[in-house]
């Protein structure tokens, strides 16, 4: 976008310092010279350099032999040669032509006249461009004075004059100089040509730059966004400013690893460039290299590799071999040979770029920085230690000083200088510094999650999650050493299950904090999720796939928008329940801790060679997935297990998994197994615990632990077992409970009057022809196996009944009432429980239904007459979705009692939960949660749940009250098929205003 505002500042200034050219005499060589001028402008701006120069110099010698050396014209010929000269880097050339330019107009016109203002602009420009920023900002600052003087602090030059300053302020890292100037370029530039000027949209774009550049996403993408729809409307959707302005806002998707997104725009910009310039202009070189920048990132090198090439040899031959955007294309290539282990390739391409960067920008620029960590990584990758050190250094401090401690670039720094001393065998060192580089990255977090979307929020959590196995990785190496486990242990609490702790944060602060407004754009983002739910379900129909697919991409950036502004809007009093520091939370999750308990943290991490041995290369190795636990005392004392590979462990879970659900006679034999390799290491630290917090991870999260045996018992007969997302969770929040005289019970819906011999035809039309089988199978497997989805369920009928008679108070939904829209719209239940179908789709058929909380629901009542069916058809309002459910206001709500099939799977993201229905209830504020690993059996479900009810109207702990179901139930039924499936996810205290019944009594 740099280049879009250099092309705003000549468009405006341009006019001006032509305006001498109209009083030309008609002397005919005067004439040729103005010809020669005016091509020479053209092809400069066709990035046509060699062809241009001379015939600027042929109208610069026309000028002086017959105007003399000191005219005006001879000065505009002097400043346009000195521009064409420093597009292609040769300032040394560039700069003495413009100061001629500049001293002629001081003589001619003053110290004070505008033209005089706009050499002092283009002379200071090729001193910024070279980063001798002390030599730059007085000419700008003169320029600036001199344009409010003669023409007014509002207009348009003034402008461009400010956003020169601000930019020089940029390159320095000074955003809070910067900042302020952006945003008055803007402001005059709106009030002079309105809200719609393509002026208005660069001027968005500079500020957009700003904050892109400070790691300031959020805040820079709906400027970006605000500006290319602008750009397209007033010169067409093939203008190269709009392909800069596609460049610009895909490049901000892809600095938050969104590449689905900043692929088809970056695509987009190239045929923009190449329809309007050719092949071969520099405009064509930036939408390569910015394409080919996501495929490498990605490992698709051998699509990188010759866009990458092209994209030099155009720089080259038009900038000419020593200009800074060649030695950006140097740069981006060996970056490639070096993710792929070339270092011999690699390093001359880094040297080059190093040398051309220095002599260009002086020795303390961040682009210096970059080539120096890139060079000083290769050196360290080959064990070349000793010439490493000293260019990490020098690029860290480069980077501090001009972006600041807390920069995401400052961390990548630390980072690399930390694996460098761990390769010199430095742990001490190493630790300061991963220290130091994690509270960067996790202060600028805190800084951009105020604005983000879901969507965003879990993209910049992944990017960050490498630096997170780093930690784990030293752990496992390190486990004996107290500090080393402080700080990985710090980072785990911290980042596992951000997502959904920062999306309840903001659902917290909507419902209960924010103006009336504010609540109507959350019923609009609500509106907006069930529509979507329904097209996606429902297929494209008599939509084309074209226009089916854009309908939903419109749903998807509505929501998003709603979402991001939301976010925004709640930012000042989340800040307030802002989580601990890094040094601060162990410490603060240790005091809520039980004197018998104890937190279990468990990760699944990629344990990637710290630094890879020399001669080998790290992509080589992608890491071996391993398990790790975390073990915290209320006294504050920590433990590090490393429970090894990931592979046997998970293997374990899945097999007791499936053995559970299918209450198969080995489950004594999957269970004994799993213990072994997940939970027997752990016991020698336990000691005497009775209650364990467990925080499970990866493929862990399907396993119901009270159901492990050891060879002589299963552990719900030693342990008191509780689920969180994260160990964090255990810290208190803003109390909002409500009192659970409010409460809600769905159970038996009516699916459907038409027999169940409909269904599949029913389902047929959820999606398109082509997908339909598939859906047929998902459901007929994944939500009952014996009936149909929309058979009636006598049993959750029964469950029902028997929880009203425990608590009369409580709304009872049967039958027709048991409707999606009686769920969606409940004012906030103190406690809510729900007995019907529940479903997950597995996530190897998730190309059909892409999204994890399209593919978890419940199904509800949405039965039509016979008369009304003219054929099978889907009825939107019988499926709600976790995305849906999401919505809800259940800030308030003490406990959800999901007593349903599946309500507890879902997609598994590492380090972030289980992303299905148990998300969507907790991020929309319930304090607990009562969920099922698998399909339950509806006459055990309704005799447990009628115990656990019993139990909490005695007072007993929510996690405590399942527990002595379960076992209660195991007496009955002695398998874990019948008393293990449900899992209690949050916070164990008892309910708070539960009044007790004469007939409630405990089930012993």
């Amino acid at each position: 976008m740099h280049r879009a505002a250099t092309a705003l500042a000549l468009i405006i200034l341009g006019c001006v310092a032509c305006a001498t050219v109209e009083h030309a005499s008609t002397d005919s060589r005067l004439v040729e010279a103005q010809k020669l001028f005016e091509e020479g402008q053209e092809l400069n701006e066709a990035a046509k350099y060699a062809e241009a120069v001379p015939l600027i110099e042929r109208a610069l010698e026309l000028r002086e032999s017959i105007l003399g050396r000191t005219h005006l014209e001879v000065a505009s010929c002097l400043n346009l040669l000195g521009e064409v000269h420093q597009e292609q880097g040769s300032y040394a050339r560039a700069e003495p032509l413009l100061q001629h330019a500049l001293a002629i107009r001081e003589a001619t016109l003053g110290n004070s006249h505008p033209d005089v203002a706009f050499s002092l602009h283009d002379l200071a420009s090729i001193y910024k461009d070279q980063g001798l920023y002390a030599r730059a900002e007085p000419l700008f600052q003169r320029a600036l004075v001199i344009l409010e003087a003669t023409l007014g602090k509002s207009h348009p030059h003034v402008a461009t004059a400010l956003t020169s300053v601000a930019f020089l302020y940029r390159d320095q890292g000074l955003y809070a100089r910067a900042e302020p100037l952006f945003q008055r370029a803007l402001a005059i530039t709106e009030a002079a040509y309105g809200s719609s000027h393509p002026h208005v949209a660069i001027s968005l774009h500079n500020l957009a730059l700003l904050y892109k550049v400070q790691g300031l996403y959020a805040q820079a993408e709906p400027l970006s966004q605000r500006a290319l729809p602008i750009l397209e409307a007033a010169y067409g959707k093939s203008h190269p400013f709009v392909a800069n302005a596609l460049n610009n806002l895909a490049s901000l998707y892809w600095y938050q690893g969104l590449y689905t997104r900043a692929e088809p725009l970056f695509q987009r910009a190239l045929a923009i460039s190449e329809a309007a310039y050719g092949s071969s202009h520099p405009e064509i070189a930036t939408s390569l290299n910015n394409l080919a920048t996501i495929y490498r990132d990605q490992g698709l090198y051998a699509r990188a590799e010759p866009l990458f090439q092209r994209a030099l040899v155009i720089r080259e031959t038009i900038l000419g071999k020593n200009h800074p955007f060649v030695a950006h294309s140097l740069h981006n290539l060996a970056l490639l040979y070096k993710d792929q282990g070339l270092y011999a390739q690699a390093e001359p391409l880094f040297q080059r770029a190093l040398a051309i960067s220095e002599a260009a920008y002086g020795s303390s620029h961040p682009e210096i920085a970059t080539s120096l960590n890139n060079l000083a990584t290769i050196y360290r990758d080959q064990g070349l230690y000793a010439r490493a050190e000293p260019l990490f250094q020098r690029a860290l401090a480069i980077r501090e000083a001009i972006l600041g401690k807390n920069h995401p670039l400052v961390a990548l720094s630390l980072n690399d200088l930390a694996r460098l001393h761990l390769a010199q065998r430095d742990l001490v060192g190493a630790l300061l510094l991963f220290k130091r580089a994690f509270v960067a990255s996790e202060l600028h977090l805190r800084q951009q999650v105020f604005g983000f979307s879901e969507a965003r929020l879990a993209s910049s959590l992944r990017l960050l999650h490498e630096d997170e196995e780093r930690l784990y990785s030293v752990v496992r190496e390190h486990p004996e050493d107290a500090y080393v486990r402080y700080l990985a242990f710090s980072a785990a609490l911290l980042r596992k299950g951000r997502s959904i702790e920062e999306l309840a944060d903001t659902s917290r602060i909507i419902f209960r904090n924010l103006e009336e407004a504010d609540h109507e754009s959350f019923e609009r983002l609500r509106a907006l999720r069930t529509q979507f739910s329904a097209l996606t379900l429902a297929g494209p129909g008599s939509l084309s796939p074209t226009d089916y697919q854009q309908r939903l991409k419109e749903l998807t950036d509505q929501a998003t928008v709603i979402e991001e502004h939301l976010s925004r809007r709640s930012a000042p009093l989340r800040a307030l329940s802002a989580l601990p520091l890094p040094d601060e939370v162990i410490g603060h999750v240790a005091q809520t801790l039980p004197k018998n308990g104890a937190l279990i943290e468990f990760i699944a991490y990629r344990d990637r060679p710290l630094v890879p041995t020399p001669g080998t290369h790290a992509t080589k190795h992608p890491g071996q997935l391993r398990y790790l636990a975390f073990l915290l005392f209320a006294d504050g004392r920590t433990e590090a297990i490393d429970l090894g590979p990931g592979e046997p462990i998970d293997a374990a879970a899945l097999h007791l998994h499936g053995a559970l659900a299918r209450n198969s006679a080995s489950y004594h034999l999957a269970a004994r197994a799993f213990y072994k390799l997940a939970f027997r290491p752990l016991l020698p630290h336990l000691g005497k615990v009775q209650r364990l917090f467990l925080s499970p991870d990866g493929q862990l999260n399907l396993v119901p632990f009270a159901a492990l045996h050891d060879g002589r018992r299963f552990l719900v007969d030693a342990l008191d077992i509780t689920y969180l997302t994260s160990g964090k969770d255990l810290l208190p929040h803003p109390e909002v409970s409500a009192a659970v005289t409010s409460v809600v019970i769905i159970g038996n819906p009516d699916f459907i009057s038409r027999p169940a011999a409909s269904t599949v035809a029913t389902l047929s039309t959820l999606v398109p022809a082509e997908r339909s089988a598939s859906l047929e199978a998902f459901f007929s497997r994944e939500v009952v196996e014996v009936d149909s989805p929309y058979t009636p369920l006598p049993g959750t009928q029964k469950e029902a009944e028997t929880i009203h008679q425990l608590l009369p108070q409580a709304q009872l939904l049967l039958g027709s009432k048991a409707t999606k829209h009686a769920l969606l719209t409940l004012d906030t239940p103190g406690l809510l429980h729900i007995a019907t179908h529940g479903f997950f789709r597995e996530d190897a058929e998730g190309a059909l239904l892409p999204d994890p909380l399209l593919r978890s629901g419940l199904v509800l009542a949405g039965a039509s007459s016979p008369q009304e069916q003219s054929g099978p058809r889907y009825r939107e309002d019988s499926i709600v979705t976790a995305l849906e459910l999401a919505g809800l206001d259940l800030w308030g709500t003490q406990l959800v009692v999901l007593s349903a099939c599946d309500t507890g799977r879902g997609d598994i993201k590492p380090g972030q939960g289980v992303y299905g229905l148990r998300r969507a209830l907790v991020s929309a504020g319930t304090e607990s949660l009562v969920t099922s690993l698998w399909k339950v059996n509806d006459e055990t479900s309704r005799e447990l749940m009628e115990s656990y009810y019993r139990n909490l109207l005695a007072g007993q702990r929510r996690a405590e009250a399942l527990r002595t179901a379960m076992k209660a139930l195991r007496q009955k039924h002695p398998k874990p098929y019948s008393w293990a499936p449900f899992i209690f996810i949050g916070k164990d205290t008892p309910l708070q205003g539960l009044a007790p019944t004469p007939s409630a009594r405990p089930i012993p």
